[in-house]
């Protein structure tokens, strides 16, 4: 066949506008997140999100999820490298690092804390030191819930053996709860919801009034972070903006998760009313933009804490806790 010029262009341009296409298959990277507790919680709602709506690819990642054993079992696994990053609440990584696991927060979701006590109302509890006694049900205790609950307990003049302490898995949460096996649990917007709806009236108690626990984090080895940094950067930034999302538009947000976790399907209105709850409980942060970022003041007061009331051991160096590189960018 002969070349024509005409056909030399077509095919040059046919190149040119391949390129992309294959330069971003070319760079799309695996990438593997360990959730603390099982993937489909409503509380990883931004997680898929992200996923959904293509923040992950346009960064050039291939994000598969995986669940792990609680939060700081789970910091320990993207330690050692069985996951590239994980979550947790903000406070984790002092509980592993103290132990000599390289690992620190890369982003923080939202500016307060992910957990409350939810008691139940027919228990009649009016505070924490009411606790004492009294049955309350944590996920695991290797569980970030179960160091906040501790730290509350400190903060209250209790100790741990003052009440009954209970591991009872992320489903236990709920249906002890509804059964009245439980008087308390360490709770997240999702179960408060899930027990009020099936009929148990609660009174809920906001543990920052008393520890300065956080939100959920995201969590890298050391390794990562000096390894990969666009990993980070197109993690963290997808991550946030479906954050963003989710605060700006519940109801689309809640639409998307459903599409995305089966287990959900036609729960468009209950996962739109869960979100809410994280809307105007959790996320939020003063400043606005300060959105993803570690206070190295709000970890100092959390770790000194925790070691004077022997929760961890050893303090470490606050500056290797977290980092606030990949945020904003």
């Amino acid at each position: 066949m002969r070349l024509t010029r005409r056909t030399a262009l077509r095919a040059a341009l046919g190149t040119l506008l391949a390129a992309p296409a294959l330069h971003r298959a070319r760079a799309a990277e695996a990438v593997s997140y360990l959730f603390p507790a099982p993937s489909f919680l409503p509380a990883f709602m931004p997680h898929h999100v992200a996923q959904k709506r293509g923040y992950f690819t346009s960064a050039g990642l291939e994000v598969t999820f995986q669940t792990g054993r609680g939060g700081a079992d789970t910091a320990k696994q993207v330690a050692v490298g069985n996951a590239d990053l994980g979550g947790g609440v903000g406070e984790t990584t002092m509980i592993v690092r103290a132990n000599g696991l390289p690992v620190r927060g890369v982003a923080l979701l939202g500016g307060r804390p992910i957990f409350q006590v939810a008691a139940r109302k027919a228990v009649g509890i009016k505070g924490f030191g009411d606790l004492r006694g009294r049955k309350v049900g944590v996920i695991g205790y290797q569980d970030t819930g179960y160091y906040a609950l501790l730290g509350v307990l400190a903060a209250s003049g209790l100790k741990r053996t003052d009440l009954q302490i209970q591991a009872v898995g992320a489903a236990g949460m709920t249906q002890l709860m509804i059964a009245g096996s439980l008087d308390a649990i360490m709770a997240t917007p999702d179960w408060s919801d899930a027990i009020e709806q099936a009929g148990t009236a609660l009174d809920h108690f906001p543990i920052d009034a008393v520890f300065p626990a956080m939100a959920q984090a995201v969590f890298a080895s050391d390794q990562t972070v000096q390894r990969r940094p666009a990993v980070l950067r197109g993690f963290v930034g997808g991550l946030l903006h479906a954050v963003r999302d989710c605060m700006q538009d519940p109801a689309a947000a809640a639409r998307d998760f459903v599409a995305a976790v089966p287990q959900h399907a036609g729960k468009e209105a209950e996962m739109e009313r869960i979100l809410r709850r994280y809307v105007a409980d959790v996320y939020p942060t003063n400043p606005p933009d300060a959105l993803g970022r570690f206070d190295a003041e709000r970890l100092r007061t959390v770790q000194k804490f925790y070691v004077e009331n022997s929760i961890i051991q050893t303090a470490v160096p606050v500056a290797d806790l977290y980092t606030n590189d990949f945020v904003g960018q």
